[in-house]
């Protein structure tokens, strides 16, 4: 049996536990009476912080999961019979067990390579075909993912180029921002600037990577595009008759600096493994460090050494060919990314 690690585990941001601010926010909000499915105090709050927050009238639908909230967010975004532009790596296309096919009601999605997890304005026009054609699913939305599944952030210019070309095709445009604040914190930008100013209709913004026990929310920045959603929303399970608690996780977490705190020392911390890594030899990293995912290749026999250590390396993540991966959250420590890196180092001698 592998010896039990106690360094913290670099698997995903998903292991790490709620931080003190959302579980506080937690135990205030569970006294007194409230009302029921979205009306409560909690809810009502968080829609008009948010407004602040993005600096625009927005509409909020709490949400507990990102599979849900990603799948829900497109199916109000195009037709049964629409496409859905997507990065060949993206959540959407290759982690949520065909939830967006299934909430949409059958839309295909349209997978677009590249080499940085990025959809660049010419990729996309490079696979946009059957605009009117009734043989062919109609083009819909185009997805993008802030920050990238491959720790990759997109410029601002790179998202306003990549919307204004969808805009012009007609598409919707959609965020997945399940590492929305480590993004943000990269860029130092506004959540505005990063969203509606730069042509993106709706956000499933995320919190549970960063600090929620379980919390996301499909934000519209566009109340036209809403119509129906408040049925899709009760419809998929994610009305929930309790939904003070979700929401006052997320209130929690967009005040105070909560998630800009968390999202720059994750952001740090794999900064620092990052640069670590590169100075082992014979590891090389597969994509630059811009967030809170580190990619490395690091040889079979090593990975191999790590595991009778008990330390676990994420492999295949993206896909069977993906190079090995270590996620950093808001509650690792400088104390356990230089003893990760020992372990590594010790393992390839």
């Amino acid at each position: 049996m592998p010896e039990e690690s106690t360094i913290n585990n670099f698997a995903s941001d998903n292991v790490s536990c709620a931080c003190p601010e959302v579980m506080d926010a937690l135990v205030a909000a569970n006294s007194g009476i409230e009302n029921s499915y979205g009306q409560d105090t909690h809810t009502l709050k968080l829609n008009a912080t948010l407004c602040e927050f993005f600096e625009k009238e927005v509409q909020v639908f709490p949400a507990v999961s990102g599979t849900a909230a990603n799948a829900l967010a497109l199916s109000a975004l195009t037709p049964s019979y629409g496409k859905v532009f997507c990065h060949q790596m993206s959540h959407i296309n290759t982690d949520e067990c065909a939830a967006p096919e299934f909430f949409t009601g059958g839309a295909k999605l349209i997978a677009i390579a590249s080499d940085n997890g990025k959809i660049t304005p010419d990729a996309l026009k490079s696979v946009y075909r059957g605009k009117g054609n009734v043989h062919a699913a109609q083009p819909a939305v185009l997805s993008i993912t802030q920050s990238c599944e491959v720790g990759t952030v997109y410029q601002l210019d790179e998202i306003a180029a990549v919307t204004k070309v969808a805009q012009a095709l007609g598409l919707h445009t959609h965020m997945d921002g399940a590492r929305f604040a480590n993004a943000l914190v990269a860029l130092d930008a506004s959540p505005a600037e990063m969203t509606w100013k730069s042509g993106i209709d709706v956000l499933t913004l995320g919190g549970t990577k960063n600090g929620c026990l379980a919390a996301e929310a499909v934000v519209f920045f566009k109340p036209e595009l809403v119509e129906g959603f408040a049925f899709m929303h009760k419809r998929s399970g994610q009305l929930l008759s309790k939904m003070r608690f979700v929401s006052a996780q997320l209130q929690a977490y967009v005040s105070n600096g909560v998630w800009r705190r968390n999202a720059e020392h994750a952001n740090a911390m794999a900064a620092r493994l990052s640069q670590g890594l590169a100075a082992i030899p014979g590891l090389e990293l597969e994509y630059p460090t811009q967030s809170n995912e580190v990619f490395v290749n690091i040889p079979r026999p090593v990975i191999e050494r790590l595991a009778q250590k008990g330390i676990q390396v994420t492999e295949g993540e993206l896909d069977e060919t993906a190079p090995p991966r270590f996620v950093t959250a808001w509650n690792s420590t400088v104390e356990d990314v230089d003893r990760l890196l020992c372990e590594i180092e010790s393992c390839g001698r």
